[in-house]
């Protein structure tokens, strides 16, 4: 749950500012920082907190899916832009790689 906390705010703090293109870079940098601090808030405790079951791989490629999850929803949802084919099937093998590195060989 921390890491999908963390997530949604590191999507807004990198993507949010992008339906705002006509306000001064430097306020969307400092926003955008704020906004950063607030899911390392959550995201650093996440790590810490689940480091003692998983690697640091496979933490990361925990990460990376729930990111591209996260940014689906954005994406849609608050940027209004489409999810095309393409995006999902990328999104599926990413999948597939959170198999491989799980899978006990």
């Amino acid at each position: 749950m921390l890491l999908i906390i963390s997530n949604v705010f590191m999507t807004f703090a990198w993507y949010g500012h992008l339906k705002f293109k006509f306000s001064p870079l430097w306020i969307v940098i400092f926003a955008s920082w704020g906004i950063a601090f607030v899911e390392y808030c959550f995201q650093v405790p996440a790590n810490r907190i689940w480091h003692e079951r998983f690697s640091a791989a496979q933490l990361k490629i925990i990460q990376e899916l729930i990111t591209l999850s996260v940014f689906s929803v954005f994406s849609v949802v608050y940027l209004k832009e489409a999810l095309r084919w393409n995006y999902v099937a990328a999104f599926g093998l990413i999948l597939l790689a959170v198999v491989v590195a799980f899978k006990k060989w």
